[in-house]
């Protein structure tokens, strides 16, 4: 199991998230730390933590997250931000929920601020993850995924590595990523602890409209193809073709005397 972190530019932010994955309760086998071409101390940070840095000269996210899941060795592939905090089960929330969903290629979590003013922690996080998973589930028509608390079967990865947008900055990676995982495979919620994440990217109004404009990109992209109503319909046949060939499984089973 390999946990993927891109970084650019948070070497204090970045310190601060290895520590914690340092005291999981269940230990990653693998840290992979994706340095985006940063300025700062971020890949010494991350080299002084004994993990594995890779570089990605590709500007942007997507390019980052991509190269890391790339590089991973695990059969699992964890990720977050760099200036997320995750809870010390976190890692063994995941694994467990793998080992007993083997019919899911993906996991995806909750997220709380642990910054920014007290009073609008809770109300804000509820607020922003809400409307991102409604607007992106009515998009997708299944559960979107969410950069800073998700995990995903090595082998999906592999099924669409060459298909993503690795090569846009302006994506959103995960949302871009759900479009073509959650068209082969299921994508579920993780029931566990809340990862920390942080208040800065609504740090400015012109900087939450960029997360805005960027979600439209991302749909955008994917059309005619993933337009919602065919999408929608393309998915539904899916659905039930997977349901016959359960069925069929059961009845051709031998069954128990």
């Amino acid at each position: 199991m390999s946990v993927v972190i891109p970084v650019k530019d948070d070497d204090t932010e970045l310190a601060r998230c290895l520590r914690a994955l340092r005291g999981q309760s269940r230990p990653p086998d693998e840290v992979v730390v994706v340095d985006n071409g940063s300025t700062d101390a971020s890949a010494a940070v991350a080299r002084a933590a004994g993990v594995r840095v890779v570089r990605c000269e590709a500007p942007g996210i997507p390019a980052a997250s991509a190269r890391g899941y790339d590089a991973a060795t695990g059969d699992v592939l964890l990720r977050l931000d760099a200036d997320c905090v995750p809870d010390e089960r976190w890692v063994e929330a995941m694994v467990a929920a793998f080992a007993s969903r083997r019919d899911v290629a993906a996991f995806v979590g909750g997220a709380r601020f642990i910054d920014g003013p007290p009073a609008l922690r809770t109300p804000l996080a509820a607020a922003y993850l809400g409307a991102y998973g409604a607007v992106a589930t009515a998009t997708l028509g299944h559960l979107p995924l969410f950069g800073s608390n998700m995990g995903m079967r090595a082998g999906a990865w592999r099924g669409i590595r060459s298909t993503v947008h690795r090569d846009d900055p302006e994506l959103h990676d995960d949302l871009d990523l759900a479009f073509h995982l959650g068209g082969r495979g299921r994508i579920r919620l993780l029931r566990g602890p809340a990862m920390g994440i942080s208040m800065r990217p609504f740090g400015s109004g012109r900087s939450f409209a960029r997360r805005v404009l960027r979600g439209f990109r991302t749909v955008v992209v994917h059309w005619p193809a993933d337009f919602p109503p065919v999408r929608w319909t393309r998915l539904a046949l899916l659905s039930a073709v997977r349901s016959r060939r359960t069925r069929r499984a059961a009845a051709a089973a031998p069954r128990r005397p």
